[in-house]
Parts: structure tokens; C-alpha cells; sequence
């Protein structure tokens, strides 16, 4: 208990420090930006309750909306992706999931943990890119943003969470 109390503290203020100190300021070609805090919601364990996954989703978008400048954007996105975790983990892996498991590549397959994670990453984004905009005047720019920054946030998901399989591996 208090290992993952201590474990999510301390990824919720590298995240939060990583995404505004780093991440905020790179724009791929004026378009995208890696949105690398998601990591913290998407590897909350198995079995949080629902309540506590909202509360925390809530508190990082917040966290980032504080430092970013962006009303609640991120809030919004994040407490939505938060209220749909639990279903996606039901859809894309089943309910007969150990209670405390933490999702990755060993727990969900590589495969299970990509289709969940995609997923969470792309209702994230339309969800933040949508509001930001608050219109469809120009779809072609806002479907290209969304579709870079998914690429880059899933990309740079996919590596964090391959130096932790790397990292879990050599410390066993």
C-alpha cells in the first residue's frame, strides 16, 4: 500500500515536471506536442477504484493546466480519459484481472497493452484538441494535430514503458 502510494507520488511529479518543463516547449513542426503525463493515469493499478482514478485524472490535467496556461483543457481531457479507463481495461483485457497489477506489456501482452493504451491516448486527444479549438473551422489542421501528437505521445508511452519492463527485468 504504502509502496504505491510512494510510486505514484513520485510519477505523478516526474511526469508533471518532465511534461512542463520539457515536453510543453517542443511543437513538432508547429503542430504537435507529446503529451508524456498520461502514463500516470494509464499505469494507476488494476482494481483503483473508479472515484480515485477520476480524482487523480482530475489533479494532473489541473497540475498541467496550472503551468501550461490552459483553463482547464487539460482537466477536462484527462477526467474524461480517467471516467473511461476502467471500461477500456474491461474491453481490451476482461474483468478477470488481479487486483493491484499494474497495466504493461507483461500484464496485458504487447498487443492488449497498445490496443488500451492507443485508445486512452486518442480519446484524450480529440478530447483536449476539441476544446482547444471550440470549432471545426479548419478539420484538415485540427485531424493532423490530433493525429501527430497521438503518434508522438503513443511513441514516447511505448518506450517509457519498455525501459520499465527493461528496468522490472534486471532488478528480479
Amino acid at each position: 500500500m504504502i509502496n504505491n502510494i510512494i510510486r505514484n507520488v513520485f510519477y505523478f511529479v516526474i511526469l508533471v515536471l518532465i511534461q512542463v518543463l520539457i515536453l510543453n516547449n517542443i511543437h513538432f513542426l508547429r503542430i504537435a506536442t507529446p503529451f508524456l503525463y498520461l502514463y500516470f493515469i494509464i499505469k494507476l493499478p488494476i482494481g483503483t477504484s473508479e472515484t480515485k482514478v477520476v480524482v487523480y485524472s482530475f489533479l494532473i490535467g489541473f497540475v498541467i493546466d496550472l503551468f501550461s496556461n490552459t483553463p482547464g483543457m487539460h482537466a477536462a481531457a484527462c477526467t474524461l480519459t480517467g471516467l473511461l479507463r476502467q471500461p477500456l481495461i474491461n474491453f481490451y483485457v476482461g474483468k478477470d484481472l488481479v487486483e493491484g497489477l499494474f497495466p504493461s506489456y507483461t500484464t496485458f501482452g504487447y498487443g492488449g497493452f497498445i490496443r488500451y493504451m492507443l485508445t486512452f491516448v486518442v480519446i484524450h486527444h480529440v478530447a483536449l484538441f476539441l476544446i482547444e479549438s471550440l470549432s471545426f473551422f479548419d478539420p484538415l489542421f485540427l485531424l493532423i494535430r490530433i493525429v501527430v501528437s497521438i503518434l508522438m505521445t503513443s511513441l514516447l508511452i511505448c518506450i517509457v514503458e519498455a525501459f520499465n519492463i527493461e528496468r522490472q527485468k534486471s532488478g528480479e
